[in-house]
Protein backbone atom coordinates (compact mmCIF):
# COMPACT_ATOMS: atom_id res chain seq x y z
CA UNK A 1 0.00 0.00 0.00
CA UNK A 2 2.77 2.25 0.38
CA UNK A 3 4.57 1.62 -2.58
CA UNK A 4 1.48 2.76 -4.69
CA UNK A 5 1.13 6.14 -2.55
CA UNK A 6 4.43 6.75 -3.40
CA UNK A 7 3.99 6.04 -6.96
CA UNK A 8 1.40 8.00 -6.89
CA UNK A 9 2.95 10.83 -5.25
CA UNK A 10 5.96 10.58 -7.40
CA UNK A 11 3.70 10.97 -10.77
CA UNK A 12 2.25 14.21 -9.52
CA UNK A 13 5.55 15.61 -8.40
CA UNK A 14 6.52 15.07 -12.26
CA UNK A 15 3.89 16.73 -13.75
CA UNK A 16 4.07 19.85 -11.38
CA UNK A 17 7.79 20.27 -11.71
CA UNK A 18 8.37 19.35 -15.88
CA UNK A 19 5.33 18.65 -17.70
CA UNK A 20 3.18 21.69 -16.89
CA UNK A 21 5.90 24.11 -17.11
CA UNK A 22 7.13 22.65 -20.51
CA UNK A 23 3.38 22.73 -21.40
CA UNK A 24 2.66 26.25 -20.49
CA UNK A 25 6.02 27.66 -22.04
CA UNK A 26 5.01 25.86 -25.35
CA UNK A 27 1.39 27.38 -25.38
CA UNK A 28 2.77 31.09 -24.88
CA UNK A 29 5.36 30.07 -27.66
CA UNK A 30 2.97 29.04 -30.23
CA UNK A 31 1.22 32.28 -29.26
CA UNK A 32 3.42 34.34 -29.86
CA UNK A 33 4.77 33.28 -33.04
CA UNK A 34 1.00 31.74 -34.51
CA UNK A 35 -0.72 35.05 -36.13
CA UNK A 36 -3.48 36.04 -34.56
CA UNK A 37 -6.11 35.24 -37.59
CA UNK A 38 -7.46 38.48 -39.40
CA UNK A 39 -7.86 40.49 -35.94
CA UNK A 40 -5.46 43.48 -36.82
CA UNK A 41 -6.28 44.36 -32.34
CA UNK A 42 -5.02 41.14 -31.33
CA UNK A 43 -1.77 40.80 -33.35
CA UNK A 44 -0.85 44.32 -31.94
CA UNK A 45 -1.54 42.81 -28.27
CA UNK A 46 0.59 39.61 -28.81
CA UNK A 47 3.18 41.84 -30.10
CA UNK A 48 3.16 43.53 -26.55
CA UNK A 49 4.36 40.30 -25.12
CA UNK A 50 7.50 39.54 -28.06
CA UNK A 51 11.07 40.54 -27.67
CA UNK A 52 12.74 42.91 -30.17
CA UNK A 53 14.71 40.20 -31.54
CA UNK A 54 11.42 38.10 -32.28
CA UNK A 55 9.81 41.07 -34.02
CA UNK A 56 12.66 42.09 -36.14
CA UNK A 57 12.97 38.32 -37.21
CA UNK A 58 8.71 37.77 -37.67
CA UNK A 59 9.08 41.49 -40.13
CA UNK A 60 11.87 39.49 -42.17
CA UNK A 61 9.77 36.57 -42.71
CA UNK A 62 6.66 38.49 -43.74
CA UNK A 63 8.67 40.65 -45.72
CA UNK A 64 10.56 37.79 -47.72
CA UNK A 65 6.86 36.34 -48.20
CA UNK A 66 5.07 39.63 -49.27
CA UNK A 67 8.34 39.45 -52.27
CA UNK A 68 7.07 36.04 -53.34
CA UNK A 69 3.53 37.24 -53.52
CA UNK A 70 4.00 40.23 -55.32
CA UNK A 71 5.21 38.50 -58.05
CA UNK A 72 2.69 36.38 -58.87
CA UNK A 73 -0.54 38.62 -57.50
CA UNK A 74 -1.39 41.55 -59.80
CA UNK A 75 -3.94 43.52 -58.37
CA UNK A 76 -5.60 42.49 -54.77
CA UNK A 77 -9.31 43.12 -53.77
CA UNK A 78 -9.74 45.85 -50.87
CA UNK A 79 -12.86 46.24 -48.85
CA UNK A 80 -13.95 49.73 -47.68
CA UNK A 81 -12.51 48.58 -44.21
CA UNK A 82 -8.87 47.82 -45.52
CA UNK A 83 -9.07 51.44 -47.48
CA UNK A 84 -9.70 52.93 -43.72
CA UNK A 85 -7.48 50.88 -41.86
CA UNK A 86 -4.42 51.40 -44.53
CA UNK A 87 -5.50 55.18 -44.23
CA UNK A 88 -5.02 55.60 -40.84
CA UNK A 89 -1.64 53.76 -40.41
CA UNK A 90 -0.21 55.25 -42.81
CA UNK A 91 -1.16 58.82 -41.48
CA UNK A 92 0.99 57.83 -37.94
CA UNK A 93 4.00 56.24 -39.93
CA UNK A 94 6.85 58.87 -41.36
CA UNK A 95 7.85 56.11 -43.43
CA UNK A 96 4.60 55.21 -44.88
CA UNK A 97 5.77 55.85 -48.43
CA UNK A 98 8.54 52.69 -47.97
CA UNK A 99 6.53 50.57 -46.27
CA UNK A 100 3.21 49.92 -48.92
CA UNK A 101 3.54 47.17 -50.98
CA UNK A 102 -0.24 45.86 -52.32
CA UNK A 103 -1.17 49.64 -53.71
CA UNK A 104 1.08 52.81 -54.28
CA UNK A 105 1.02 55.72 -52.71
CA UNK A 106 -0.79 58.13 -54.85
CA UNK A 107 -3.26 55.40 -54.25
CA UNK A 108 -3.86 55.67 -51.05
CA UNK A 109 -3.86 59.30 -50.92
CA UNK A 110 -6.77 59.30 -53.12
CA UNK A 111 -8.63 57.09 -50.90
CA UNK A 112 -7.74 59.65 -48.03
CA UNK A 113 -9.00 62.43 -50.14
CA UNK A 114 -12.40 60.78 -50.61
CA UNK A 115 -12.56 59.62 -47.24
CA UNK A 116 -12.20 63.55 -46.51
CA UNK A 117 -14.73 64.45 -48.95
CA UNK A 118 -17.36 61.85 -47.44
CA UNK A 119 -16.91 63.05 -44.02
CA UNK A 120 -17.59 66.73 -44.27
CA UNK A 121 -20.25 66.21 -46.96
CA UNK A 122 -22.09 64.05 -44.28
CA UNK A 123 -20.98 66.66 -41.39
CA UNK A 124 -22.60 69.45 -43.61
CA UNK A 125 -25.69 67.62 -44.69
CA UNK A 126 -28.80 69.48 -44.00
CA UNK A 127 -31.98 68.33 -43.34
CA UNK A 128 -33.94 67.87 -46.34
CA UNK A 129 -37.04 69.67 -46.18
CA UNK A 130 -39.93 70.26 -49.15
CA UNK A 131 -39.27 73.28 -52.03
CA UNK A 132 -40.84 76.59 -51.11
CA UNK A 133 -42.29 76.70 -54.76
CA UNK A 134 -44.92 74.22 -55.74
CA UNK A 135 -44.41 70.91 -56.95
CA UNK A 136 -46.05 71.70 -60.21
CA UNK A 137 -43.88 74.24 -60.75
CA UNK A 138 -40.72 72.21 -60.48
CA UNK A 139 -41.76 69.41 -62.54
CA UNK A 140 -42.66 72.39 -65.10
CA UNK A 141 -39.07 74.18 -64.90
CA UNK A 142 -37.87 70.59 -65.30
CA UNK A 143 -40.27 69.30 -68.33
CA UNK A 144 -38.85 73.15 -70.14
CA UNK A 145 -35.35 72.15 -69.56
CA UNK A 146 -35.65 68.76 -70.60
CA UNK A 147 -37.43 69.67 -74.11
CA UNK A 148 -35.69 73.01 -74.48
CA UNK A 149 -31.70 72.01 -74.43
CA UNK A 150 -30.81 75.34 -76.32
CA UNK A 151 -32.69 77.14 -73.21
CA UNK A 152 -30.62 78.62 -70.42
CA UNK A 153 -32.07 79.65 -66.82
CA UNK A 154 -32.82 83.19 -67.69
CA UNK A 155 -35.12 82.29 -70.78
CA UNK A 156 -37.05 79.22 -68.91
CA UNK A 157 -37.50 82.16 -66.18
CA UNK A 158 -39.11 84.31 -68.86
CA UNK A 159 -41.16 81.38 -70.40
CA UNK A 160 -42.59 80.97 -66.62
CA UNK A 161 -43.34 84.59 -66.24
CA UNK A 162 -45.36 84.61 -69.42
CA UNK A 163 -47.37 81.69 -67.57
CA UNK A 164 -48.23 84.19 -64.62
CA UNK A 165 -45.39 82.18 -62.98
CA UNK A 166 -42.56 84.32 -60.48
CA UNK A 167 -39.17 82.83 -59.36
CA UNK A 168 -36.04 83.56 -59.24
CA UNK A 169 -32.95 82.69 -61.80
CA UNK A 170 -30.75 81.00 -58.93
CA UNK A 171 -33.93 78.48 -58.23
CA UNK A 172 -34.09 77.95 -62.38
CA UNK A 173 -30.61 76.63 -62.18
CA UNK A 174 -31.38 74.73 -59.37
CA UNK A 175 -34.01 72.22 -61.16
CA UNK A 176 -32.76 72.64 -64.37
CA UNK A 177 -29.34 71.27 -63.27
CA UNK A 178 -30.76 67.63 -61.94
CA UNK A 179 -33.22 67.93 -65.20
CA UNK A 180 -30.37 68.17 -67.69
CA UNK A 181 -28.09 65.00 -68.78
CA UNK A 182 -24.32 65.81 -67.77
CA UNK A 183 -21.37 65.34 -70.15
CA UNK A 184 -22.28 67.80 -72.22
CA UNK A 185 -19.12 70.39 -73.35
CA UNK A 186 -19.88 73.46 -72.37
CA UNK A 187 -21.56 75.85 -74.74
CA UNK A 188 -22.08 73.25 -77.09
CA UNK A 189 -26.41 72.36 -78.28
CA UNK A 190 -26.59 68.61 -76.87
CA UNK A 191 -29.55 68.12 -79.55
CA UNK A 192 -30.65 64.35 -80.75
CA UNK A 193 -29.75 62.85 -83.49
CA UNK A 194 -33.76 62.19 -84.68
CA UNK A 195 -34.01 66.25 -84.10
CA UNK A 196 -30.91 66.74 -86.05
CA UNK A 197 -32.30 64.67 -88.77
CA UNK A 198 -35.66 65.75 -88.60
CA UNK A 199 -34.08 69.78 -89.42
CA UNK A 200 -32.34 68.29 -92.32
CA UNK A 201 -33.71 65.07 -93.38
CA UNK A 202 -35.58 66.71 -96.18
CA UNK A 203 -32.09 67.90 -97.91
CA UNK A 204 -30.34 64.36 -97.62
CA UNK A 205 -30.68 61.53 -99.94
CA UNK A 206 -28.91 58.11 -99.69
CA UNK A 207 -27.71 56.01 -102.10
CA UNK A 208 -26.22 52.22 -102.32
CA UNK A 209 -25.54 48.94 -104.53
CA UNK A 210 -27.70 45.98 -104.03
CA UNK A 211 -25.93 42.92 -105.27
CA UNK A 212 -27.72 40.14 -106.88
CA UNK A 213 -27.08 36.52 -109.29
CA UNK A 214 -29.73 35.25 -111.75
CA UNK A 215 -30.50 32.14 -112.74
CA UNK A 216 -27.43 30.92 -114.09
CA UNK A 217 -25.55 32.68 -111.47
CA UNK A 218 -24.12 35.65 -113.24
CA UNK A 219 -24.38 39.21 -111.34
CA UNK A 220 -26.75 41.91 -111.38
CA UNK A 221 -26.65 45.15 -109.10
CA UNK A 222 -29.39 47.22 -108.17
CA UNK A 223 -28.96 51.09 -107.91
CA UNK A 224 -31.21 52.93 -105.22
CA UNK A 225 -31.56 56.03 -104.01
CA UNK A 226 -33.44 57.52 -101.39
CA UNK A 227 -34.92 60.43 -99.62
CA UNK A 228 -34.64 60.32 -95.53
CA UNK A 229 -37.17 62.80 -95.17
CA UNK A 230 -40.26 60.44 -96.33
CA UNK A 231 -38.39 57.24 -97.41
CA UNK A 232 -39.65 57.62 -100.99
CA UNK A 233 -37.62 55.87 -103.40
CA UNK A 234 -36.40 58.95 -105.81
CA UNK A 235 -34.85 56.78 -108.26
CA UNK A 236 -33.31 53.42 -109.22
CA UNK A 237 -31.72 51.16 -112.14
CA UNK A 238 -30.59 47.64 -113.19
CA UNK A 239 -27.00 46.70 -114.63
CA UNK A 240 -24.66 43.96 -115.15
CA UNK A 241 -21.38 46.75 -114.96
CA UNK A 242 -22.13 49.02 -112.72
CA UNK A 243 -19.15 51.78 -113.79
CA UNK A 244 -18.50 54.93 -112.41
CA UNK A 245 -19.97 56.41 -115.84
CA UNK A 246 -22.97 54.48 -115.41
CA UNK A 247 -23.33 55.61 -111.69
CA UNK A 248 -22.75 59.35 -112.81
CA UNK A 249 -25.50 59.14 -115.72
CA UNK A 250 -27.51 57.73 -112.83
CA UNK A 251 -26.95 60.99 -110.80
CA UNK A 252 -27.92 63.27 -113.67
CA UNK A 253 -30.83 61.22 -114.47
CA UNK A 254 -32.29 61.50 -110.98
CA UNK A 255 -31.54 65.61 -110.81
CA UNK A 256 -32.96 66.98 -114.15
CA UNK A 257 -34.05 70.17 -113.47
CA UNK A 258 -32.09 71.28 -110.61
CA UNK A 259 -34.19 69.49 -108.05
CA UNK A 260 -31.02 68.65 -105.99
CA UNK A 261 -30.44 67.99 -102.16
CA UNK A 262 -28.31 69.16 -99.97
CA UNK A 263 -26.46 65.91 -98.97
CA UNK A 264 -26.32 62.21 -100.61
CA UNK A 265 -24.32 60.06 -98.48
CA UNK A 266 -22.97 57.05 -99.84
CA UNK A 267 -19.91 54.96 -98.90
CA UNK A 268 -16.36 54.06 -100.01
CA UNK A 269 -17.00 51.90 -102.82
CA UNK A 270 -14.53 52.28 -106.19
CA UNK A 271 -18.38 52.72 -108.66
CA UNK A 272 -18.59 56.54 -106.72
CA UNK A 273 -15.24 57.35 -108.64
CA UNK A 274 -14.22 60.60 -110.31
CA UNK A 275 -17.01 61.21 -112.82
CA UNK A 276 -19.79 60.81 -110.32
CA UNK A 277 -17.79 62.97 -107.71
CA UNK A 278 -17.57 65.98 -110.69
CA UNK A 279 -21.38 65.44 -111.58
CA UNK A 280 -22.25 65.88 -107.80
CA UNK A 281 -20.24 68.88 -107.62
CA UNK A 282 -21.43 70.75 -110.36
CA UNK A 283 -25.09 69.93 -109.45
CA UNK A 284 -24.42 71.56 -106.44
CA UNK A 285 -25.04 68.46 -103.63
CA UNK A 286 -22.18 68.06 -101.38
CA UNK A 287 -21.03 64.42 -100.84
CA UNK A 288 -20.87 62.38 -97.26
CA UNK A 289 -18.79 58.97 -97.25
CA UNK A 290 -19.75 56.89 -94.57
CA UNK A 291 -16.42 55.35 -92.73
CA UNK A 292 -14.87 52.19 -93.66
CA UNK A 293 -17.13 49.33 -92.07
CA UNK A 294 -19.47 51.12 -90.63
CA UNK A 295 -23.77 50.17 -92.65
CA UNK A 296 -24.89 52.34 -89.61
CA UNK A 297 -23.87 55.44 -91.09
CA UNK A 298 -26.23 54.72 -94.19
CA UNK A 299 -28.72 52.81 -91.91
CA UNK A 300 -32.07 54.17 -93.89
CA UNK A 301 -30.77 52.58 -96.93
CA UNK A 302 -29.18 49.48 -95.58
CA UNK A 303 -32.59 48.65 -93.83
CA UNK A 304 -34.25 49.88 -97.53
CA UNK A 305 -32.50 46.90 -99.48
CA UNK A 306 -33.05 44.97 -96.44
CA UNK A 307 -36.55 45.21 -97.23
CA UNK A 308 -36.42 44.58 -101.03
CA UNK A 309 -34.41 41.37 -100.18
CA UNK A 310 -37.30 39.91 -97.76
CA UNK A 311 -40.16 41.37 -99.03
CA UNK A 312 -39.54 41.29 -102.96
CA UNK A 313 -36.44 39.84 -104.29
CA UNK A 314 -36.14 35.96 -102.12
CA UNK A 315 -39.35 35.19 -103.48
CA UNK A 316 -37.87 35.50 -106.86
CA UNK A 317 -36.41 33.59 -109.09
CA UNK A 318 -34.56 36.06 -111.55
CA UNK A 319 -33.94 34.91 -114.97
CA UNK A 320 -32.35 38.48 -116.37
CA UNK A 321 -31.52 41.97 -116.17
CA UNK A 322 -35.23 42.81 -117.63
CA UNK A 323 -36.71 40.65 -115.21
CA UNK A 324 -35.44 41.95 -112.23
CA UNK A 325 -35.87 45.57 -113.90
CA UNK A 326 -39.94 44.74 -113.84
CA UNK A 327 -40.00 42.98 -109.90
CA UNK A 328 -37.90 46.42 -108.66
CA UNK A 329 -40.34 48.50 -110.23
CA UNK A 330 -43.28 46.96 -109.21
CA UNK A 331 -42.34 46.81 -105.63
CA UNK A 332 -41.00 50.28 -105.60
CA UNK A 333 -44.57 51.68 -106.71
CA UNK A 334 -46.04 49.15 -104.26
CA UNK A 335 -43.37 50.97 -101.50
CA UNK A 336 -43.98 54.60 -103.18
CA UNK A 337 -47.50 54.98 -103.03
CA UNK A 338 -49.13 52.03 -100.98
CA UNK A 339 -47.22 50.52 -98.47
CA UNK A 340 -46.85 52.61 -94.67
CA UNK A 341 -43.94 52.58 -92.94
CA UNK A 342 -43.20 52.44 -89.42
CA UNK A 343 -40.37 55.09 -89.23
CA UNK A 344 -42.43 57.28 -90.61
CA UNK A 345 -45.46 56.60 -88.09
CA UNK A 346 -47.11 54.62 -89.91
CA UNK A 347 -47.68 56.90 -93.15
CA UNK A 348 -46.95 55.97 -96.98
CA UNK A 349 -43.65 57.33 -98.24
CA UNK A 350 -45.18 58.94 -101.23
CA UNK A 351 -47.33 61.07 -98.99
CA UNK A 352 -45.30 61.67 -95.58
CA UNK A 353 -44.55 65.22 -96.91
CA UNK A 354 -47.91 66.50 -96.62
CA UNK A 355 -49.73 67.88 -93.71
CA UNK A 356 -52.65 65.63 -92.37
CA UNK A 357 -53.46 62.25 -90.42
CA UNK A 358 -52.22 59.06 -91.58
CA UNK A 359 -50.79 57.88 -95.01
CA UNK A 360 -54.16 56.10 -95.41
CA UNK A 361 -56.32 59.31 -94.57
CA UNK A 362 -54.49 61.05 -97.70
CA UNK A 363 -54.59 58.30 -99.94
CA UNK A 364 -58.05 57.98 -99.48
CA UNK A 365 -59.12 61.81 -99.61
CA UNK A 366 -59.86 61.74 -95.60
CA UNK A 367 -62.45 58.70 -95.68
CA UNK A 368 -61.40 56.02 -94.01
CA UNK A 369 -65.02 54.37 -92.42
CA UNK A 370 -67.20 54.25 -95.70
CA UNK A 371 -67.19 52.03 -99.19
CA UNK A 372 -66.13 48.70 -99.50
CA UNK A 373 -62.53 47.30 -98.84
CA UNK A 374 -61.42 45.85 -102.08
CA UNK A 375 -57.59 44.13 -102.32
CA UNK A 376 -55.15 45.06 -105.06
CA UNK A 377 -52.42 42.31 -105.84
CA UNK A 378 -49.13 43.29 -105.59
CA UNK A 379 -46.06 41.19 -107.27
CA UNK A 380 -48.10 38.39 -108.43
CA UNK A 381 -50.38 38.49 -105.03
CA UNK A 382 -47.11 38.17 -103.00
CA UNK A 383 -48.55 41.27 -101.42
CA UNK A 384 -51.71 43.46 -101.28
CA UNK A 385 -52.79 47.01 -101.33
CA UNK A 386 -55.97 47.34 -99.79
CA UNK A 387 -58.03 50.51 -100.16
CA UNK A 388 -61.90 51.38 -99.83
CA UNK A 389 -64.20 51.85 -103.06
CA UNK A 390 -65.12 55.24 -103.99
Amino acid sequence: MKEKYRNLIWFIEFLVLFLIPAFGRGVVSWLWRKPAGNSLAAGAVLDLCRSKQQLLLENALLRQQLIVLRRQVNRPQFTKADRAILVVLASRLRTWKSALFAVQPDTLLQWHRKGFRLFWKRKSKTASRQPKIPIETVELIRQMAQENRLWGAERIRGELLKLGIRVCKRTVQKYMRRARKSGTPEGKSNQNWSTFLHNHANQVWACDFLQLYDLFFKPLFVFFIIQLDSRRIVHFNVTRCPTDEWTAQQLREVTPFGEVPRFLIRDNDSKYAEKFTQVAKVSGIEVLRTPFKAPKANAYCEGFLGSVRRECLDHVLILGERHLHRAVKEYVRYYNSARPHQGIRQCIPQEAGQPGASGHERSLGGSVTAGKVISFPVLGGLHHDYRRAA
